[in-house]
C-alpha cells in the first residue's frame, strides 16, 4: 500500500466537518499483512473494545492497514497504521517514477476537495517535504490539504476534540484487529500497566521510557549505559515489525540471553540472534521495564521468531530504539493524550474482535479535514 498513516497528526488534532451531535468512542477493524503468524495466549478482554462504529483494517509483510477514503469523490486505499511516522502521504497524478501499485494512484484533479498548500516564494521549502525511511525507502512530494471518509454503522457522524485525543488498538498476531478512539479506547482493569508518554519537540513520535530489560531473572539496567534517560528513549511503532535497541546496551541483552540459552548458535546475514532448535522452550522470558512502574511480560512469541531452521531474537541492535508491534502483539493499547500516558492490558485480540455490529446496515460517511501529504513525485514506496 502506498500511505501512511501517522496517528498522531491524523487523529489527535483533527477539525470535524459533522455537526450533529457526536457519540463518544468508535472503532475500526485492521487488516493484518503477514506470512508467519504464531499464536499466543491472553486473557479475553472484549468488553474494552464494545462499540458499534467499524471501518476495515488489514495485515500482510507484519503491517497493519486501516480502510479510508480519500478525496471528493472519496477513492478507497489501504493506510498503514504507523505511529513511528509523522506524515500521511500517497502516491498521486501526474506522478514521475510511482511505484506500481495494486490500486489506482490517487488523481487530485478529480477530487473537489483537494487544495495544495499556498507558499510564500517559489522554494517555500514548507510547502515540499522529502522523507527517509529506516530501510532507505524514500519519498518526496508536496503538501496539501484533503477530506478522509470513514465508513462508519454507527448512524452518527463526528470526529475531532470528542475523541478527546485517546485512541488505542489491539494487534492480533495472526488475525483481524481494531483500533478504537475516543471513549472506546479506554484502556483499563485487571493487568493494565501505564507509562508516562513523551512527546519531543522536533518529533512527530510517541516516546516511552525504557528503564530496564530482564532476561529471565537478570535485570539489565539502561541506568549508567548512555541509553539511560528519564524523557524518553524508546520510539513505540505500531509500523516496524521487530524492536530494536541502541547497540551498546542491545549488547548487554543479548549476552544475557547467550548465557541462558544452551542450543547451537547459527549466524545469519541479517545480524540477527539466532539458535538452531525448534523450540520455545530454551528460551527465557523478556520483560520491558518502562517508567512509572509499567513492567510488560512479554510472551515468547512477543520476542521470537522462526525462520523455519532456527528461532532468533527479535531484538536488533541499531542507532535507535523502537517499540515493534510484534512485541504490541496481544495487548490493548492505548494512547491518551490528555493524561499523556500510554497503557497496556494483556489481551487476546484475535477472541476480542467478535464485537457485535449496529443493526444499521447502511454505512454512515465520517468526514474530516487533516493536513494531507499528497505526492506529485514520488521516487519509493514506504514498507512494501
Amino acid at each position: 500500500m502506498t500511505l501512511s498513516l501517522q496517528i498522531l497528526t491524523a487523529f489527535l488534532f483533527i477539525t470535524a466537518t459533522a455537526s450533529s451531535p457526536p457519540p463518544s468512542g468508535f472503532t475500526m477493524d485492521l487488516i493484518q499483512r503477514r506470512t508467519n503468524s504464531p499464536s499466543s495466549q491472553r486473557s479475553n478482554t472484549d468488553d474494552q473494545l464494545r462499540s458499534s462504529p467499524y471501518a476495515d483494517v488489514v495485515f500482510d509483510n507484519y503491517e497493519y492497514l486501516m480502510k479510508l477514503q480519500i478525496g471528493t469523490p472519496p477513492v478507497e486505499i489501504e493506510a498503514i497504521v504507523d505511529t513511528g511516522s509523522d506524515v500521511i502521504w500517497t502516491q498521486c497524478l501526474p506522478c514521475l517514477n510511482c511505484f506500481n501499485q495494486s490500486n489506482p494512484i490517487f488523481d487530485p484533479s478529480k477530487s473537489s476537495t483537494y487544495k495544495e498548500k499556498q507558499c510564500n516564494t517559489p522554494n517555500d521549502p514548507s510547502c515540499d517535504y522529502e522523507l527517509t525511511y529506516a530501510d532507505q525507502s524514500y519519498s518526496k512530494g508536496s503538501f496539501a490539504s484533503e477530506t478522509v471518509t470513514i465508513k462508519s454503522t454507527s448512524g452518527q457522524s463526528y470526529m475531532g476534540k470528542n475523541m478527546h485525543g485517546a485512541f488505542s488498538y489491539c494487534l492480533s498476531p495472526g488475525g483481524a484487529s481494531k483500533i478504537n478512539f475516543g471513549s472506546n479506547a479506554i484502556v483499563s482493569g485487571n493487568g493494565t500497566v501505564s507509562t508516562p508518554m513523551f512527546l519531543k519537540p522536533g518529533f512527530g513520535f510517541y516516546h516511552l521510557n525504557l528503564d530496564a530489560v530482564s532476561v529471565g531473572e537478570t535485570r539489565v539496567e539502561t541506568l549508567g549505559t548512555p541509553f539511560h534517560a528519564v524523557d524518553g528513549n524508546m520510539i513505540i511503532d505500531s509500523g516496524s515489525t521487530a524492536c530494536s535497541l541502541p547497540t551498546s546496551y542491545c549488547s548487554l541483552v543479548w549476552e544475557a540471553v547467550e548465557k541462558l540459552v544452551t542450543a547451537e548458535r547459527v549466524t545469519y546475514a541479517d545480524g540477527l540472534l539466532c539458535y538452531k532448535t525448534n523450540t520455545m522452550d530454551v528460551f527465557p522470558v523478556i520483560t520491558m521495564h518502562f517508567s512509572g512502574g509499567a513492567d510488560l511480560v512479554l510472551d515468547k512469541h512477543n520476542t521470537y521468531i522462526s525462520n523455519g531452521h532456527a528461532i532468533c531474537l527479535l531484538i536488533l541492535c541499531k542507532e535507535e530504539a523502537l517499540f515493534g508491534n510484534t512485541a504490541q502483539n496481544n495487548f490493548l493499547v492505548g494512547y491518551d493524550h490528555s493524561s499523556r500516558l500510554i497503557s497496556f492490558k494483556p489481551t487476546d485480540c484475535e477472541v476480542a474482535q467478535d464485537i457485535p455490529r449496529d443493526s444499521i446496515s447502511a454505512a454512515l460517511v465520517l468526514q474530516f479535514n487533516i493536513k494531507f501529504v499528497l505526492f506529485i513525485f514520488v521516487l519509493s514506496l514506504i514498507r512494501l
